[in-house]
């Protein structure tokens, strides 16, 4: 169905085209970048050996369909900037199927034993989707950005490696 491939600086244009607005880049990369997106904010995160991007490709069609990161911080790896790009491609699974490949990814490549997101409280669709593969919310952990005169609550949620294994 789907495969993770890694990311390259060619690849930059076709994901900076997916992002419209301010809006669609917060819920998508949190705060760390700024609208609009360019190619030098994402060739920063290629350069950072600690940060491994994607392109979510789809087999059955051939075709790129989405992006997906993984963080490795000092006792976890944190997936993010997680987005399935064309509307009509959500609420098909492909989303939960690319949480359990980064998961794969993750436990597989690097020595840690947890693994985090951070989501905003009202996007109840990703939370779920984050729920069906094991993710638990973590509520000692929150942060808000605010946006247009909103304020936006972001939480954290986790899953450890011995969950992970069980559920597949």
């Amino acid at each position: 169905m789907v495969e993770l491939q890694f990311f390259k600086a060619e690849d930059a244009p076709e994901l900076i085209s997916k992002i419209k607005d301010k809006r669609a880049l917060l819920q998508f990369a949190g705060p760390a970048y700024h609208f609009p997106l360019t190619e030098e904010q994402l060739e920063n995160d290629l350069e950072n050996e600690n940060r491994f991007m994607f392109r979510v490709f789809n087999k059955s069609e051939q075709n790129v369909i989405g992006h997906a990161q993984i963080f490795l911080k000092e006792h976890t790896f944190l997936l993010g900037r997680i987005l399935i790009w064309d509307e009509k491609n959500r609420g098909k699974g492909y989303g939960k199927k690319v949480v359990q490949e980064l998961l794969k990814y993750g436990f597989r490549s690097f020595d840690r034993r947890t693994a985090e997101l951070n989501v905003y409280d009202w996007n109840t669709g990703a939370i779920e989707c984050y729920k069906k593969v094991g993710f638990e919310i973590d509520p000692d952990i929150m942060s808000e950005v605010s946006i247009d005169n909103e304020l936006w609550l972001s939480i954290n949620m986790k899953i450890n490696k011995d969950t992970f294994e069980s559920l597949k």
